[in-house]
């Protein structure tokens, strides 16, 4: 195999499990923040896709692109409709005083 290939993947398996850490070990009170973090980051990840499909180096680099581009833009409105629920459970269903 190749030696970037080899690399490349165990960058990729690395930062799976210290990403898997790191969430797992997050307290509930922090998720909404987290969450907002996390849509910021799949918003650069769908950047990164369309830059991929611009390119069309390939016809596999153009449809791996655009099943980049549908994955994290769905991952990213995801994101953004759990969070607005999420903030939703804490507002106050009472009136407010004028």
């Amino acid at each position: 195999m190749n030696s970037g290939l080899i690399d490349g993947l165990f960058v990729f398996m690395l930062a799976g499990f210290v990403g898997f850490e790191v969430i797992r070990r997050v307290s509930p009170l922090l998720h909404t923040p987290l969450m907002s973090l996390t849509n910021a980051l799949d918003a650069i990840a769908v950047v990164g896709a369309i830059v991929l499909v611009g390119e069309q180096k390939s016809k596999l680099a153009l449809a791996l692109g655009v099943v980049a581009v549908i994955a994290a833009t769905s991952n990213a409105v995801g994101g953004f409709l759990i969070t607005d629920r999420m903030l939703k459970m804490f507002k106050t269903s009472r009136p407010t005083k004028p």
